[in-house]
């Protein structure tokens, strides 16, 4: 683990964000207006000394797709997830850039013309000088969702932890919006969520995370502002870690 400074919880994060937070009510797309206020709370988190990479998800444009890739190839429609991810990343790029964020994409599917192909002593260097590094298209194979792509990058950047961004403040043992009264927890351990099913992130993110001792938090990134209240240690939010 990164020694903190300044007082910070967390001094190196990554932080997991789904396509569909990125849609905001919308049905499918990018609400920019969403991607400009996530885009504050990650460099609001940059200001306070931490240092943050960002794996996106693509399910606000893949899920709009999803019909054409009926009856597809998995490995063919896996790739197509990958490269919406790639649209996302550019997009919290250059909402980014907009506000004076020094940020760089990198792609596990190279597309030079685009953005950088990931590699892992850049991304390091990108950190190590405040850059936020956005890591998009997976792993680069199919088979393997973006939670494990954000749990192997965290282990590979060396984050004090993986930040999973949902629409809730936590994890719960049900949908707290279709069961209002749903448990909620503020510590479990790795193989909690395994043998209670609670797919916070799938069964290989969490092995990953468990076999490399990386904390998952979960927290809501509807609340503006609520990653410096994590990084103060103020944040309502789930860890998930070792017993």
């Amino acid at each position: 683990m990164n020694e903190t400074t300044g007082g910070l919880k967390y001094n190196r994060l990554l932080l997991k964000l789904s396509g569909e937070a990125l849609m905001g009510n919308q049905g499918y797309g990018i609400d920019t207006s969403v991607v400009a206020r996530v885009a504050g709370d990650i460099a609001a988190g940059v200001a306070a000394g931490c240092q943050i990479g960002v794996v996106v998800g693509g399910g606000n444009i893949f899920r709009g797709l999803q019909g054409a890739a009926s009856g597809m190839d998995r490995a063919n429609a896996d790739y197509m997830g990958m490269l919406a991810t790639v649209m996302n990343g550019l997009a919290v790029q250059g909402a980014l850039s907009e506000i004076g964020v020094d940020a760089r994409v990198q792609s596990a599917i190279p597309m030079p013309t685009v953005c950088e192909a990931y590699v892992r002593a850049r991304a390091l260097r990108h950190l190590g000088k405040g850059r936020v590094v956005i890591f998009v298209a997976g792993t680069g194979n199919p088979f393997f969702t973006t939670d494990t792509a954000a749990t192997l990058r965290a282990v590979e950047m060396g984050c004090d932890a993986v930040v999973k961004a949902t629409q809730v403040d936590g994890v719960y043992a049900a949908d707290p919006k279709k069961v209002p009264d749903a448990e909620r927890y503020d510590v479990l351990t790795y193989d909690d969520v395994l043998a209670r099913d609670l797919r916070v992130m799938d069964g290989a993110a969490i092995a990953l995370a468990r076999d490399n001792s990386l904390p998952v938090i979960v927290c809501s990134i509807e609340e503006p502002g609520n990653l410096v209240k994590l990084l103060n240690g103020e944040a309502r939010a789930t860890v998930i870690k070792s017993g």
